[in-house]
């Protein structure tokens, strides 16, 4: 089965992901925050929007925040945003993630890259339901499912003081985890195809046989992201319509 949320797809084919997906579906009738794990490239956004499309919350905002994308001075504004004159060049009022998710979902990619000064007020707005916004001295009420996502352990980093504990039994509610694609063959094939149809545009490519088994041999260090990328390129070198195993051509992490 294919779960395709605008351009992100999710296949979920081979045992291990039909697995993941029952229990996502299971998860998603709750509100329960949910922690997704699993290495860079997998497609941890595509479950936080499954679980959100799934979920009673579906006709409401999905808003994403990758923590890692965002400089560390900006990630408070970002997230709670600011009153009028809270700072120079603050010339109204402006809504955080938080709020422009209200009613929905706010996924919190790459949470172990938060600062932790800024994971303690986390903490407080998955306690009290409110958040301040920069400047301001009154809270706002908030109604937001939190889904976090992170490729890094944890639990490592609570040992080494750089990821609260306390926060982290908030977020992880519920665990879902993502394995790499090598672990679950089974997906390779449907997702090589839908990315084919994406990038084809008019063309209507498809696939030869010995592309195909090209593909399945290959071990897949970047995962999904990856394959994405071999097979836009492999678009760029075909003809004929069609995409021969000498079309395919892999990073050389080496």
């Amino acid at each position: 089965m294919n779960q395709i949320t605008d351009d992100y797809p999710f296949v979920f084919v081979d045992p291990k992901s039909v697995e993941l997906f029952e229990l996502a579906c299971k998860v998603a009738r709750t509100d329960i925050p949910v922690l997704v794990r699993g290495p860079s490239g997998t497609g941890k956004e595509v479950l936080a929007r499954v679980l959100h499309e799934s979920s009673a919350r579906a006709d409401q905002p999905f808003v994403a925040l990758n923590c890692a994308a965002i400089p560390e001075h900006l990630v408070e504004d970002t997230l709670f945003g600011h009153e009028k004159g809270a700072f120079t060049g603050a010339h109204k009022y402006s809504m955080g993630f938080f709020e422009q998710a209200s009613g929905g979902t706010l996924f919190l990619d790459e949470i172990g890259e938060m600062p932790l000064e800024l994971q303690a007020k986390l903490l407080r707005v998955l306690q009290e339901k409110q958040i301040y916004r920069v400047g301001a001295t009154t809270p706002v009420s908030v109604n937001v499912r939190i889904i976090a996502a992170t490729n890094v352990d944890l639990k490592y980093n609570i040992q080494n003081r750089l990821f609260r504990e306390d926060l982290y039994f908030r977020l992880s509610g519920f665990n879902l985890a993502i394995g790499r694609l090598a672990d679950r063959p089974a997906d390779i094939e449907p997702l090589a195809r839908i990315f084919v149809q994406k990038h084809s545009g008019e063309q209507r490519s498809s696939l030869s046989q010995s592309a195909l088994q090209k593909l399945l041999t290959h071990s897949w260090p970047g995962n999904v992201r990856e394959l994405e990328n071999v097979i836009a390129r492999a678009m760029v070198l075909h003809e004929n319509y069609t995409i021969e195993a000498s079309d395919i051509a892999f990073d050389d992490l080496g």
